[in-house]
């Protein structure tokens, strides 16, 4: 064999499985293989005055490379069991606390330490969304800011290199089963090992999918998230977001009686983009350096969807309205919320008189062509009872940027171990279908770790 141990992606699930089994049996050969760049090299061209849209790089660098797609996501830890993820179903809500916690640990060493740890335990919000309707779920969150999750990352790697053999801008092809392990194929070869972990996150679902299919591994179908990303005065939100930051809020739709939710908040942040498969969607993230912040708070508001008889490609779903946008806009539309409920199209006339500046340059444009009218509906009564907590939400001009997709992977069958029908073939992270988050994902790279030397 020419490793103890291959694991597939570099991402969280991925960083945390080799942390962990360095640090337990650090005599084991083990190899990652990222189909992104390395730390040094994820760069986004779009600079806003040469480069002002996504160009379609071959590996998108903020999608790919080593810290997979939360290198550059706002560098959250969601410390909770009540969002993010459904690992605590395999390894019990005592010990998925607990990993989460070590995780945290681990990043605060790492470069972290003095980053604020907000919670809502025994917050006065609670009972302000409960007298409006909306649920505000419980978490603890470490922010570190996409700046420091930069320095925690580049010195973990840092760490890591002397141990471990890392295989950049080197996709993986194929997994093959041979005697006593596994044969990864890559363009230039093939490599074994006797065990293998998979951890290629969100942006794999595609490949993960194709695997399963050439191994006979059992998946189940999973959910889709669609909808759109608001964009609004700081100030609207500010009397949420500096007590906890973030704020997990579900609301449950009269007309339809469809969830609606809150997702991945950025005080002071920024819009952007993201380019998943070749498709442009739109994300958002922010700084812990006062100096990057900005004047603005940007949060999804998204609505789960699930299929099953007769279609069952919920990710395929999201990914037809996500070209619908690209088709009509050339990528991201942007739409003031006015003109939205007025049934008009925003123009570029109308988003120069707005008196909010965007923080992303999107194409102004009409988000009723591009959403189906039961999640655009949704999504505008979440907005007026928003309202009611966070006064002024629902202005003229607050701007929704369309369309905002979270593809899940089909959920992979796995055992207690995380590890799949085969013996040695461990699949973890977003890539599997069952966690849905940094702290998620990275909690369980180190379980996973903890089984193979155990």
């Amino acid at each position: 064999m020419n490793f103890d141990i291959v694991i597939i992606g570099a991402g969280p699930g991925g960083i945390f499985a080799a942390y962990e089994l360095v640090k337990l049996k650090p005599e084991l050969k083990i190899a990652v293989f990222e189909a992104g760049h390395s730390l040094d090299k994820r760069r986004c061209p779009i600079d806003g005055d040469k480069i002002k849209s996504c160009i379609g790089c071959k590996s998108c660098s903020i999608m790919s490379g080593f810290g997979g797609a939360g290198a550059f996501s706002d560098g959250k830890y969601n410390i909770t069991n009540d969002f993010g993820g459904t690992l605590y179903e395999y390894i019990g809500k005592k010990h998925a606390l607990e990993l989460m916690h070590y995780v945290d640990e681990i990043n605060m060493r790492f470069g972290g330490e003095g980053c604020k740890l907000y919670s809502t335990a025994g917050t006065r919000f609670k009972t302000l969304c409960i007298q409006n309707d909306l649920h505000l779920l419980d978490a603890s969150v470490r922010h570190l800011g996409t700046d420091i999750n930069y320095v925690v990352l580049e010195n973990i790697y840092a760490q890591l290199k002397e141990k471990v053999t890392f295989f950049f801008d080197t996709p993986v092809e194929t997994i093959k089963l041979i005697p006593g392990g596994y044969e990864i194929r890559v363009k230039d070869g093939a490599y074994s090992c006797e065990k293998c972990i998979v951890s290629v996150g969100r942006s794999g679902s595609k490949w993960m999918e194709k695997i399963c299919k050439e191994l006979s591994i059992p998946t189940e179908s999973n959910r889709v998230d669609l909808g759109v990303r608001v964009e609004l005065p700081a100030t609207v939100f500010a009397h949420l977001t500096d007590e906890l930051y973030e704020s997990k809020i579900v609301y449950r739709t009269e007309k339809y009686g469809d969830k609606v939710r809150t997702f991945c908040m950025n005080p002071k942040g920024a819009v952007v983009n993201e380019n998943t498969n070749g498709i442009i969607t739109v994300n958002g993230h922010s700084y812990e350096d006062p100096d990057m912040q900005t004047e603005n708070t940007n949060f999804a508001l998204l609505v789960s969807l699930h299929f099953s008889e007769p279609f069952k490609d919920s990710n395929g779903y999201g990914e037809s309205i996500a070209r619908l946008s690209n088709m009509l806009g050339g990528g991201v539309i942007v739409q003031r919320f006015g003109d939205l409920i007025r049934g008009r199209r925003s123009t570029v006339g109308r988003m120069e008189g707005a008196f909010i500046t965007p923080t992303l340059q999107a194409t102004p444009g009409d988000l009723s062509l591009v959403l189906p009218k039961r999640i655009l509906d949704g999504i505008i009564e979440m907005i007026y009872a928003l309202d009611k907590v966070a006064p002024g939400t629902a202005n003229e001009d607050t701007l929704l940027y369309g369309v905002e997709v979270k593809f899940y992977n089909m959920e992979v069958e796995v055992n207690k171990q995380l590890e799949s029908c085969y013996h040695g073939l461990y699949i973890i992270g977003d890539g599997s279908g069952i966690t849905h988050s940094l702290s998620h994902a990275s909690a369980s790279g180190v379980h996973v770790a903890r089984s193979i030397v155990e």
